[in-house]
C-alpha cells in the first residue's frame, strides 16, 4: 500500500482552501456543449479549449487538482508542452477519468452500470507515468418510478470498490463518485433516502475490498430536490439535509468530500457549498470542498465561443468562478462577489 503517498496527494489537492476542477468531459459530452455554443466539434477545438483552461494565470490560487480526460492527458499546447505538464508546473496536480461511461444495466430498465474495469490495472500504470496522481470513476444513480433498485446501487458500489482498490495499488488516489442525479421530480427527502442508501452500500463494499478510507476522496451529489420538483427548498434546507445525510453515512476516516455541481447553476453550487461550510464546519470530520465542472467552466465556455480573440476574457471568467468556489469552500462566499 502507498498510504503515505496517497495522504500526501490528498493534502496537496486541498491545501490552502483549494478544490478540484473537473475538466474530464467525455468527447460526446463536450461536443454537445460546444454545439450549444456554436463551436466546431473537432479534436483541435477540444485541444484549444483544454489549453485555455490549463494556461489560465492564477488558477492555482483556487485549484489544487484538475481531472483530465484520456484525450487531454495525451495532448500538448501549441508550443508542444504536454497539458499535464503545464498544470504540474503551475502547481496543479493532474488526475484522470478512468471509467468507460455508464451503460444500460441488463435486466433493469432505466438503470445504469459504469463500465471500464477490464484492463484498468495496466491503464493506471500508464496514466501514472503520464503524470496523473489521482483518478476518478463515476457511478450514476437515477431516481424514478421503482428505481433505483438495490441491485443497481450495489452493482455500482462493487465497481467503485474494485476501481478504488486498483488505484491504491497503483499509488493513485481514487475519487469515488456515486452520483444521484437531479433529473426528475423527486423531493428533497427522496434524494436524501437514495443518497444515504448509496453511500452506506458504497462504504460497506469499500470495507470488504480492503480499500483504505484514509486514501480516498468522496465526490458525491448534494441532497437536492429533482429539477422538475415543484417544491423549491431553501439554501439552508439543502445544506441541513446534506450535512445530516453525510454525518449518518460517511465514516470520519474519509479525509475529504469534494462535491460535484451536478447540474446546479454556478451560483447555486457556490451558495450551497458555502452554507455547508459556514454553518456546519465545526461539526464536520472531513474537508468539505468542491470538484466542479460546469459550475466553474460554463461562463468561460460561453464567452470563448471557440474564438482566439475571446481567450483572455474567458480565462478571466474561469479564474473568477474558481475563486468564488474556493470562497464557498471557506464559508466566505457572498452573492455580491458575483459582480
Amino acid at each position: 500500500m502507498h498510504t503515505k503517498l496517497l495522504k500526501n496527494t490528498i493534502e496537496q489537492l486541498f491545501a490552502n482552501g483549494k478544490g478540484i476542477l473537473a475538466m474530464d468531459e467525455s468527447t460526446p459530452t463536450i461536443d454537445k456543449r460546444f454545439s450549444a455554443n456554436g463551436i466546431p466539434q473537432t479534436v483541435e477545438m477540444r485541444r484549444k479549449y483544454r489549453e485555455l483552461i490549463a494556461t489560465t494565470a492564477g488558477l492555482n490560487e483556487s485549484i489544487g487538482g484538475a481531472i483530465l480526460y484520456d484525450e487531454t492527458i495525451r495532448q500538448q499546447t501549441k508550443k508542444g508542452e504536454p497539458i499535464a505538464s503545464v498544470l504540474m508546473n503551475a502547481g496543479i496536480i493532474p488526475g484522470i477519468k478512468v471509467d468507460m461511461g455508464a451503460k444500460a444495466l441488463a435486466g433493469f430498465p432505466n438503470e445504469k452500470i459504469t463500465e471500464g474495469l477490464d484492463g484498468l490495472r495496466e491503464r493506471l500504470v500508464d496514466y501514472r507515468n503520464m503524470g496523473a496522481r489521482f483518478a476518478k470513476w463515476r457511478a450514476v444513480i437515477t431516481i424514478g418510478d421503482g428505481i433505483p433498485t438495490k441491485t443497481c446501487i450495489d452493482a455500482n458500489a462493487h465497481a467503485l470498490a474494485r476501481y478504488a482498490a486498483l488505484c491504491q495499488e497503483a499509488g493513485l488516489v481514487p475519487i469515488v463518485e456515486p452520483e444521484v442525479l437531479m433529473d426528475g421530480n423527486h423531493s428533497l427527502q427522496r434524494c436524501y433516502e437514495v443518497t444515504e442508501h448509496a453511500l452506506k452500500s458504497l462504504f460497506e463494499t469499500l470495507y470488504y475490498f480492503h480499500v483504505d478510507l484514509q486514501g480516498i476522496i468522496l465526490k458525491p451529489n448534494m441532497v437536492l430536490p429533482g429539477k422538475e420538483c415543484s417544491d423549491k427548498n431553501s439554501i439552508d434546507e439543502v445544506a441541513a439535509a446534506t450535512v445530516k445525510c453525510f454525518l449518518s453515512a460517511v465514516p470520519a476516516a474519509v479525509p475529504a468530500i469534494a462535491f460535484l455541481s451536478g447540474g446546479q447553476s454556478p451560483q447555486q453550487a457556490s451558495q450551497h457549498l458555502n452554507a455547508i461550510n459556514k454553518d456546519y464546519k465545526d461539526r464536520l470530520p472531513w474537508i468539505v470542498a468542491f470538484s466542479f465542472a460546469r459550475a466553474i467552466q460554463q461562463p468561460c465556455l460561453e464567452a470563448w465561443k471557440g474564438k482566439d480573440v475571446n481567450v483572455e476574457t474567458a480565462q478571466k471568467l474561469l479564474y473568477h468562478r474558481a475563486k468564488l468556489s474556493a470562497a464557498a469552500r471557506r464559508g466566505e462566499y457572498k452573492s455580491s462577489m458575483e459582480e
